[in-house]
C-alpha cells in the first residue's frame, strides 16, 4: 500500500513538473517576437582563460545522428559555430606570468579538444569529413563503436589545426600518418566533457603503429590541474606518477584485442619521448595541416576545408610551434 501511494505521488510530481516546463516554454515563446536563425542556447559552457566556447548537443545520445557542436559568441553576443578542427587555435591563450604552472620562458600551452571523457567508453571523434567538424560517435559496419576493452582511464582527444599526413612516411617510425588530427591523452584528475576545450601542457609522446600507420599519442596535463606545476616533462610523470605512461601504452597496445585484432605496436623502442620531441611532432603535424588547407587538398581525402585566410590566429600558431621546435629529432632521444 505504501509503495503504491509513493508511486502515485511520484507520478503526480512528474506531471506537475512537466506542466510547469510547458508553461515556462509558452512564456518564452511569447517574449521572442522576432525570428532568430542562430542555434539554440547550449546546455553547457566551457571556459578557456580568455577563450570562451559554448557546447551544443544535437540529436539523441547513443544514436547515429548525435553531434556535439562548439559555438562562440561574437561581438553582438550571437553564437557562431566553430570548426573543432580548423577554427579553434592550436596554441592556447598565454597564462598570466604569475601563474605557478607557467614559469618564465615556458613553452606555450595548447588547446586540447576532448572527444572521450575519462572513465567512459563510447568512441567519440571529431568528424573531419563533415562541415564544421562536430564530434560524433564513430561507427563501423553500421554499428556505433565503444571500447570493448572497457572504460578509458584518461581524457582523450586531439589538437586542432594538426594533421597526420598519410602521404608522409615518418623517418622515425617508417610508416605514414593516419589521416587524422594529432591525438592527445590528458592525464589530469578531472573528467573533461566531450566538446570541452582545455589548455594543456605537453609532456611527451608515444609513437603507436596502428594498421601500418603512424598514430602519435601526445601525453599532456590540464594547465589548471593539481599536478600541472610539478610536471614539465615525461620524466616528471615517471617520477611523481609512476606507472601512468606504461598504463597508457598497454591500454593502446591491447584495446583492439577484444575485436579480434592483434596488439598494436610502438616505434622508437616503445619509449615515450619527452616534451621537446613532442613539440617537434606538433610542429610537423601543424605544418601538414597548413599545407592541406592552403593547397585546398580536401577533395583528395573527403574533407570540406575552409580558406586559410578566413581563419584567425593561424600565423600565431605557426610562429609559436616553430619557435619551440627542434629541427633534428634524432638529438631528442
Amino acid at each position: 500500500m505504501r509503495e503504491s501511494t509513493l508511486q502515485v505521488a511520484l507520478a503526480a510530481l512528474g506531471i506537475s513538473v512537466i506542466g510547469l516546463l510547458i508553461e515556462l516554454k509558452k512564456r518564452d515563446n511569447k517574449k521572442s517576437k522576432k525570428v532568430d536563425n542562430d542555434p539554440p542556447i547550449p546546455k553547457r559552457q566551457a571556459s578557456i582563460r580568455r577563450y570562451e566556447a559554448l557546447i551544443l548537443e544535437r540529436g539523441s545520445v547513443g544514436s547515429k545522428d548525435y553531434r556535439v557542436h562548439v559555438l562562440q559568441k561574437d561581438t553582438s553576443q550571437r553564437a557562431r559555430e566553430l570548426s573543432l578542427w580548423h577554427d579553434v587555435p592550436l596554441v592556447a591563450p598565454a597564462a598570466p606570468a604569475s601563474a605557478p604552472s607557467s614559469p618564465r620562458n615556458a613553452p606555450p600551452l595548447f588547446n586540447f579538444v576532448c572527444e572521450i571523457p575519462k572513465c567512459t567508453r563510447k568512441k567519440f571523434e571529431v568528424a573531419t569529413e563533415e562541415v564544421k567538424c562536430p564530434i560524433k560517435q564513430d561507427e563501423k559496419k553500421g554499428v556505433l563503436r565503444e571500447f570493448k576493452k572497457g572504460d578509458i582511464f584518461f581524457n582523450y582527444g586531439c589538437f586542432p589545426r594538426t594533421w597526420e599526413d598519410p602521404h608522409h612516411v615518418s623517418p622515425d617510425t617508417g610508416y605514414p600518418g593516419d589521416n587524422d588530427p594529432l591525438d592527445v591523452c590528458e592525464i589530469g584528475l578531472r573528467q573533461v566533457q566531450t566538446g570541452e576545450i582545455r589548455p594543456v601542457k605537453v609532456l611527451g609522446v608515444l609513437a603507436m603503429i596502428d594498421d601500418d600507420e603512424t598514430d602519435w599519442k601526445v601525453v599532456a596535463i590540464d594547465a589548471e590541474d593539481r599536478w600541472a606545476p610539478e610536471l614539465n616533462d615525461i620524466d616528471d610523470v615517471e617520477r611523481l606518477i609512476p606507472g601512468t605512461v606504461s598504463l597508457i601504452r598497454e591500454w593502446f597496445r591491447t584495446y583492439k584485442i577484444p575485436d579480434g585484432k592483434p596488439p598494436n605496436k610502438f616505434a622508437l623502442d616503445e619509449r615515450c619521448m619527452g616534451a621537446k620531441y613532442a613539440h617537434k611532432v606538433i610542429h610537423e603535424t601543424h605544418t601538414f595541416w597548413c599545407d592541406l588547407v592552403q593547397k585546398q587538398l580536401g577533395d583528395d581525402f573527403g574533407f570540406q576545408l575552409p580558406k586559410l585566410e578566413t581563419l584567425r590566429g593561424v600565423a600565431n600558431d605557426s610562429k609559436m610551434v616553430r619557435k619551440i621546435s627542434n629541427p633534428d629529432l634524432t638529438k631528442l632521444g
